[in-house]
């Protein structure tokens, strides 16, 4: 993005300039689509939610006082929005979620995660693929949504730690603590799963 483009695009979206707006959709539609789908699992609650972070945005672009990136802030409404809409449908079907105990840390979570974008040439192995995506997507449903968002921004979006703490307002220390747990839980959730696919 060159140097400056980012204020001049702010400046248009508060004279609620329509192509302003249209902008930036395009630039980052696919980004908070991603991140919505990741937290909440659902592809037609994350396209309808999507819609509903940039039309939050456009409206309250006025309180947007350039404290953080237009993207960081832009993270910032999604995951908002996610949450909302978590509680919404935590109220709606109750005791879904499965506690799984704390093992061991990061490296199954990367494994899996990772394979989820890995590029797969055999049909075989893209089967696969797939099925591991949907395991991870599955653990991470399992997940508290405190932990599924650290999860998602982290180790998913890849943002930085200073992005996370403006994002979600809480000090580094206490992100990463947080993440070492939900790391953890997010293993043990993979795991499980996957022992469900085996035959016995």
């Amino acid at each position: 993005m060159p140097d400056g483009y980012e204020d001049k695009l702010i400046e248009r979206l508060q004279r609620r300039d329509e192509a302003a707006f249209n902008e930036l959709v395009r630039l980052y539609q696919a980004k908070v689509f991603h991140l919505v789908f990741r937290m909440l699992g659902d592809r037609a609650e994350a396209e309808d939610l999507a819609q509903e972070v940039f039309i939050t945005v456009f409206k309250s672009i006025d309180g947007f006082r350039g404290d953080s990136k237009l993207s960081t802030w832009l993270y910032r409404v999604a995951t908002n929005h996610c949450k909302n809409r978590l509680k919404y449908l935590g109220r709606r079907a109750r005791g879904q979620k499965q506690a799984f105990d704390e093992l061991s840390e990061r490296d199954a979570v990367e494994s899996a995660t990772m394979q989820t974008s890995a590029l797969i040439p055999r049909p075989d192995e893209a089967v696969e693929g797939k099925q591991i995506e949907h395991i991870v997507q599955r653990a991470l449903a399992t997940l508290d949504e405190e932990h599924r968002e650290l999860i998602v921004l982290r180790d998913l979006e890849n943002l930085s730690y200073e992005d996370i703490q403006r994002i979600t307002g809480l000090p580094e220390g206490t992100v990463k603590s947080r993440l070492h747990r939900a790391r953890l839980a997010l293993k043990a959730a993979v795991e499980a799963l996957s022992g469900e696919k085996k035959p016995t």
